[in-house]
Order: structure tokens, then sequence, then C-alpha cells
């Protein structure tokens, strides 16, 4: 089945082994994981409180509500069947708009600072990608991690740059080759999607971006078991400035029994995982969690980009008026 979206996007109901991910060398004999053996129990500490157990509810903040965003493709009723995954129709142009066929779907790689702190969690000055993250300590066990991230409409200045919020989940060395990251949020990337929407987005590499992963299921690697969520599709209804917040919540946690990364949204909404054979650090787990947004400045006109992040309003501004992510974490 094919499914056209009101905006524009095709996607097609792929059979679930059929999928993308399934040509990956190292899946060749992989099996479908059709759910984790158990959903994680999450615990959430707030101010002045100790860990309890969280419970789905509306959020409240100074007065205003928080919705669930979902996804634009849904609003003509129509859905994928069970057994097929939807995946979002690459076009000609979204090849074209790439630098070349193997940086297709991939993120630029980035140029390392050895000036910058040896501890330091992400390249802020790499190749013009600039960050502004709240981050684990190093060097921790961790074994699944939320972000809970309202979802605007930022300002893109250039086709090349775009604007994101998300969680990373990562092991390695940020100083060499062998960085391993899986990563969701949504993303506002005209280079990529051909437009400025919001966009539900996944990421992976085991080698700091060189050569392996990419976004959504560009690519080998991502193993979807959903019918519903259709990543790289846009994202409806959008936060507004001191109007109605929405969000999206990303759960992203490894199986205990077989080692796979599940991801799920929105209330727990399974839509599938990172296999254990990608990864090298990843494949035992992750030492860092990382929350928060990225842009790409390439200073186009020698002056730094009016690209947003979020909002475009920093964070004293309040409420409805810039970004707001929370994040929680078992170790």
């Amino acid at each position: 089945m094919t499914i056209e979206s009101p905006d524009g996007d095709i996607i097609d109901c792929v059979h679930k082994r059929k999928q993308p991910a399934l040509d990956h060398p190292l899946l060749k004999n992989h099996k479908i994981q059709r759910e984790p053996p158990e959903m994680p129990r999450l615990k959430v500490l707030k101010d002045g409180e100790e860990l309890r157990p969280e419970r789905t509810k509306k959020s409240k903040e100074a007065g205003g509500a928080v919705r669930r965003s979902w996804q634009m493709w849904h609003r003509n009723g129509t859905r994928c069947p069970r057994g097929t995954v939807p995946i979002r129709r690459s076009t000609v142009g979204d090849v074209l708009r790439a630098k070349s066929l193997f940086d297709f779907g991939k993120k630029r790689r980035r140029s390392i600072s050895l000036a910058r702190r040896r501890d330091a969690p992400d390249v802020v000055s790499g190749n013009g990608h600039e960050h502004a993250i709240a981050y684990t300590g190093l060097l921790e066990e961790v074994y699944g991690a939320k972000a809970t991230i309202n979802v605007w409409d930022p300002t893109i200045e250039a086709v090349n740059e775009f604007s994101l919020s998300q969680i990373w989940i990562l092991s390695g060395s940020f100083n060499g080759p062998d960085l391993n990251s899986i990563e969701a949020g949504w993303q506002v990337s005209p280079e990529l999607y051909g437009d400025s929407r919001p966009r539900l987005f996944t990421y992976w590499t085991s080698d700091s971006y060189q050569a392996t992963g990419c976004y959504n299921l560009l690519c080998a690697g991502f193993v979807q078991t959903h019918s519903r969520i259709a990543i790289g599709a846009s994202i409806s209804p959008l936060s507004s400035y001191t109007g109605n917040q929405y969000d999206i919540s990303i759960l992203i946690w490894k199986d205990p029994k077989l080692g796979n990364w599940w991801m799920s949204f929105g209330d727990g909404t399974l839509v599938g995982y990172w296999p254990a054979e990608l990864f090298t650090h990843l494949a035992k787990h992750a030492t860092m969690v990382e929350w928060g947004g990225e842009v790409v400045n390439s200073r186009a006109d020698g002056k730094h980009t009016a690209t947003q992040m979020g909002s475009g309003h920093f964070a004293e501004d309040g409420f409805r008026k810039r970004q707001a992510i929370s994040g929680t974490l078992k170790l």
C-alpha cells in the first residue's frame, strides 16, 4: 500500500521482512524481534522529591497544558496494514541535494578541535555544529533514558543548515574514531527533506560519523516493528509562541537479554530497535546520555546564522516561549 500525506510525503507500506535494515551484512541472518522481553520501569526525579514511578498524565506548568504531537500522514485516516512498516519515500530531489551518494542521509563528518576540554561531551565548534545540551557524568553504565521534547517550527536561514532537538545515547571516545551514538528527536532540515517541517528522526553511528549509520531508514540498520510511526515523517501539531504546547516523548533502552536498543514513541508505542550487532561499545552499555539542541552555522554571509534552536528564545523567557526538554534516566 502507498499513502499520500497532506504535506506531500509518500509513505510506502513495506513488508517488515523486506525493510532496509535486513540488507546490512551483519544482519544477514537476523531474526526480527517482535517486542522486548520486558519494558523498563521508569523513575522521575523532581526538585525536592525522592525518586518515584512515573505516571502518564497531562503535564502542566505555569497554568498551561502540554499535549502530545503525532504525525501528519495520519490525517487522512489511512494506516499501513499489520505486518508492514511505513517508510517515507525518498525522491530524486532528496538525493541530488546531498553532497554525494555516500553523504546522502549522513551527518557531515565533524572536525575535532584538540584545544577543547578532554572531557567535553560533544563537539561544539566542529564543522559549524553548535550545541546546547545537558549531559550525565562520564563513564557511567547507562542502559536507558527518556526525553520529552516540545516541538517548534524554527527558522532555517540556509538550505544546508538544520535545527534539531534530541536525545543522544553514547559510548566510546569523543576524540577517536570509535564513538558509538544512538540519537532520536525532531529535526528541521531543508537539505535532507526538501522542506522546513519538523520531522521525527533517528540516527546511529559506530565510528564517529565517518562511514557507518545514517538518518532514519536511509541505510540498513534500524529494524522497524510498528506500522503506525513513519520515521522521517512530519510532526503535527506544533507548539506556538505564548500558545498551545505540543511535545513528543522518546524512550530508548537496552534489552537485557538480546542486547538490542529499543525505541518507543509517545505513550509507549514500540517503534523498533537498533540491533546489538551494529555496535562495538554500545553492544555492552552506554557511558553517557545527552539531551538538548543542535544547529548548523554555515556563516553563509560571514555572520552567525539566524537559524533558530527550538523556539529561538532563551530559557529565561519562560514556559510557552522557549524550548523545553525533560529527561529521565535509569542506570
